[in-house]
């Protein structure tokens, strides 16, 4: 953990903000990575995990074709 969140996504913050600075070149985004580590500190409060385990999730678990229909997943055969 570090400063309240996972530090993969306390990483993940800061590549996706600072590569969202140099592409606007707009001094407007130097508090957008503050604002978003709040949501992530919020979030980590209940479960410290919760990125990780989603992470986990989507990548073991792809969206089929009838997931519209049905409403779930699951696991590729």
């Amino acid at each position: 953990m570090f400063a309240g969140v996972t530090f993969n996504y306390f990483v993940i913050n800061g590549m996706v903000t600072t590569i969202a600075f140099i592409i606007t070149k707009n001094l407007w985004m130097l508090p957008v990575p503050f604002v978003v580590h709040a949501i992530g500190y919020f979030a980590c409060l209940r479960e410290p995990r919760i990125f990780d385990l989603w992470i986990t999730k989507v990548s073991t678990c792809p969206r089929v074709r009838n997931w519209k229909r049905w409403g779930c997943n699951s696991y590729a055969a």
